[in-house]
């Protein structure tokens, strides 16, 4: 099954490989705590934040939308159980 949470955090390690950006540098882009960005990772966190994507987006100068517009986000299983 996969969350929302995530497709985002794949898209997220997605993106830093292929910017060749580690997630500390990310941080430093975004203006987050190099914590924040790494306990976005930590599999025991069940959401995250669409703020907190925007504010990454800023760090990969990309647009929100370009975000999403991925395969990580097609046939996402239904949150509501």
């Amino acid at each position: 099954m996969v969350s929302v949470k995530d497709a985002c955090v794949k898209r997220i390690k997605a993106l830093c490989e292929e910017k060749n950006i580690r997630p500390n540098e990310l941080a430093n882009r975004s203006g987050l705590t190099p914590s924040t960005v790494y306990s976005i990772f930590d599999e025991k966190r069940k959401d995250i934040n669409i703020s907190t994507i925007k504010i990454l987006c800023d760090g990969f100068d990309m647009e929100l939308g370009e975000f999403f517009s991925s395969e990580e986000f097609e046939n996402l299983d239904q949150e509501i159980k």
